[in-house]
């Protein structure tokens, strides 16, 4: 890194040329005429250069981000084999479809009624026996001297809630 001022103007009418450093201290420099010209030529040309040099830090900076997102997508060859998985993917579930719709054994509508009534009786059954047997437990516990889970493992019993089971919705 190249220690130079900061700050660097001409006076074409004083013919001073200042320059302010990296220490914020204040430099006046007066010379005749053809010195003071030509100080003040090269005080542009300082100026030119820093405006030149911030614009291709700023260009530098979009052409970095830039290549990370290029760096960051995917190539042609990674973009292809993801089509062809895609196209595999495809072929798979239409002909998934077409088993499907050229199917004879299609439910029909009292059948499927008939299923889901038979499903909703037997959550109903499952919620009341669940029900009795835990107002049941909770009397026996009322007396007991260990904690439930103790109580549970003593006597082997397994809970819904042991095996991660859920009843279904009530429809």
């Amino acid at each position: 890194m190249l220690l130079a001022p900061n700050f660097l103007t001409y006076d074409n009418k004083s013919g001073v040329c200042s320059s302010r450093d990296h220490r914020s201290d204040q430099l006046s420099i007066a010379k005749d005429n053809l010195e003071a010209d030509l100080l003040g030529l090269m005080c542009n040309q300082i100026a030119a250069l820093s405006t030149k040099q911030q614009a291709l830090q700023q260009s530098c900076r979009q052409m970095e981000t830039e290549l990370k997102d290029l760096n960051s997508s995917m190539t042609t060859p990674e973009m292809a084999r993801e089509i062809e998985e895609l196209r595999k993917d495809c072929t798979s579930y239409t002909e998934k479809l077409e088993r499907i719709k050229s199917a004879t054994n299609h439910v029909t509508p009292e059948e499927k009624e008939k299923v889901c009534s038979e499903q909703k009786l037997y959550c109903k059954e499952w919620r009341r026996r669940k029900r009795m047997a835990t107002e049941l437990l909770e009397a026996i516990l009322e007396g007991y001297p260990k904690s439930k889970k103790q109580f549970f493992e003593e006597v082997g019993i397994e809970t819904d809630e042991d095996h991660n089971i859920t009843l279904p919705a009530a429809v």
